[in-house]
């Protein structure tokens, strides 16, 4: 018989979990290792959950008809004509990615750097992960030039790459590749004859609505499925909602048929009252609007203080331009790291911010890049506050770093980093 297939615990969960631990025990810990956001629930979502927990009859696999339309109304707002008969919903846009693997059979190529369970879901489905660098300062998507060369040598040895994955905006950089690069990506694929996979749950959190990021659906619509849901927009994680578009072309529909297959025999149907709630987020009322656009200046005003504390220590750091990621690179201080802390890679990195100063970050080695590099991811969404009453301060604070348990967190982050480095501790910008 043969062994089953090697499973490790998502490196987020596992680290949010171990924080927690020592939090419980009385130590002072600062999550900044998962990208779950700590924010509230919105009134009118909460409102029409409980409205709908009466309904607790499993509906149809690919998701109710009100939840569909309103989902293919989301996407044509955003450029995207979609079929509402096209779309699957599922319990989040994780499980439905899982479930695009094994609909779409064969190995999968994911980028360089990329969100922790690309390559571990391949795995699991009996897939070879293909790992692709993306082009400096445009992460999740693949750089195309190497993408084609990857796939000529992955055929070449025997191996069977049908899918690419991409992630727009991305996870774990918070950058979003340029249009340009989409589009390269999208014609490569084709080329190469692959299904695009592209998760676009960050979407909605792009700081500039006048740049926002492009879809490689626009590009190649006959090949590209769409996943999005609302555990980031709307911190819903708990929710666990997620939708997929599949293309309107042959092999769009014969996807479709698998993937709502696979999604009989796993969870039969997303749950009912959850779709009720998602039909009318997705149908984008003001409130909801105004709640994501709360959001999205929340995140870009702590990310930035907290990006400005990594720099000033000397770290490189590609802007973020969406989310509440950061990906800084220390190789600047490598000798410094090495002769006062003996740490030489993000691994050791990673252990030294968790283990000497509280302080809970994903090394580079978690999202699939080899070597040692000295790079690390860290995110700012846990940094708003304990409990609905602060988090909802957090979200109407013309300036949320006024508020102290917000400037308490960046503060640390900065205390932290200039004992590392041997630096002076930075000050926190003055409030506008």
């Amino acid at each position: 018989m043969p062994e089953p297939t090697p499973v490790t615990m998502s490196a987020t969960l596992a680290a949010d979990e171990a924080l927690a631990r020592r939090r419980r025990a009385g130590e002072r810990v600062l999550s900044m290792a998962s990208g779950e956001i700590g924010l509230p629930v919105l009134p009118a979502l909460r409102d029409r959950l409980a409205a709908a927990a009466d309904e607790n009859a499993y509906g149809s696999v690919a998701g109710s008809p009100a939840l569909r339309t309103a989902v293919a109304g989301y996407w044509e707002r955003r450029g995207l004509a979609t079929d509402p008969g096209l779309v699957v919903a599922g319990p989040g846009s994780k499980s439905l990615l899982f479930a695009l693997v094994l609909a779409i059979g064969g190995d999968v190529i994911v980028p360089v750097p990329s969100w922790v369970s690309y390559a571990a879901q391949a795995r699991l489905a009996g897939a070879r992960p293909i790992p692709v660098p993306i082009l400096p300062g445009q992460g999740g998507v693949p750089d195309p030039d190497r993408l084609r060369e990857a796939v000529a040598d992955a055929r070449a040895a025997g191996q069977h790459p049908r899918a690419v994955v991409v992630t727009v905006p991305d996870n774990p950089t918070g950058t979003v590749a340029s249009a340009a690069t989409v589009g390269r990506l999208a014609q490569a694929a084709r080329e190469l004859d692959l299904v695009i996979v592209s998760d676009e749950i960050y979407r909605d959190l792009v700081y500039d609505s006048s740049q926002p990021a492009v879809s490689p659906a626009l590009h190649a619509p006959e090949r590209t499925v769409v996943t999005t849901g609302l555990t980031k927009n709307l911190a819903l994680g708990g929710w666990r909602t997620g939708v997929a578009r599949l293309p309107d072309s042959e092999r769009g529909r014969a996807l479709h048929t698998r993937l709502t297959a696979v999604a009989s025999q796993i969870w039969s149907s997303p749950p009912a009252p959850v779709q009720t709630a998602a039909a009318y987020a997705f149908g984008e009322p003001p409130e909801v609007i105004e709640r994501i656009a709360a959001s999205r200046r929340l995140h870009e005003r702590v990310v930035r203080a907290v990006a400005a504390r990594f720099t000033a220590v000397g770290a490189e750091l590609a802007p973020t331009a969406a989310t509440c990621y950061l990906y800084p690179d220390f190789e600047p201080l490598r000798e410094q790291l090495a002769a006062a802390h003996g740490v030489h890679d993000g691994d050791g990195l990673a252990a030294l911010l968790s283990e000497r100063y509280g302080v809970g970050v994903l090394p580079a080695s978690a999202f699939g890049e080899p070597g040692r590099p000295l790079r690390i991811r860290a995110a700012t969404s846990h940094f708003y506050g304990e409990g609905d009453e602060r988090r909802t301060a957090a979200l109407q604070a013309a300036d949320p770093l006024a508020l102290p348990w917000i400037r308490e967190s960046v503060d640390r982050v900065g205390e932290v980093l200039a004992d590392l480095a041997g630096a002076p501790v930075p000050a926190l910008a003055p409030h506008p």
